[in-house]
């Protein structure tokens, strides 16, 4: 596999994750009250893991921050 091919899949991976968590911290804010928050975390993303860790949903955030991290740094290695 050649490098391009490692980040092309490598940065659809970080990304799915991303949209992956982040769907589900909607979720999890929409169970919970109050629910406006579902909302101003789908309209401002970065929100999501913060309150996502207030209530009770670490593991969600830390997998959001990670993947969001990924998606940063391999990124940056494709513009290279």
């Amino acid at each position: 596999m050649t490098r391009d091919e490692w980040l092309t899949v490598t940065l659809v991976a970080a990304f799915a994750t991303l949209v992956t968590a982040h769907v589900t911290i909607l979720v999890g804010l929409l169970g919970r009250e109050p629910r406006w928050r579902a909302l101003a975390a789908a309209l401002a993303p970065p929100l999501a893991p913060a309150w996502a860790v207030r209530t009770g949903m670490a593991g969600r955030a830390g997998v959001w921050v990670a993947s969001a991290l990924a998606y940063g740094v391999l990124r940056w290695l494709a513009r290279r």
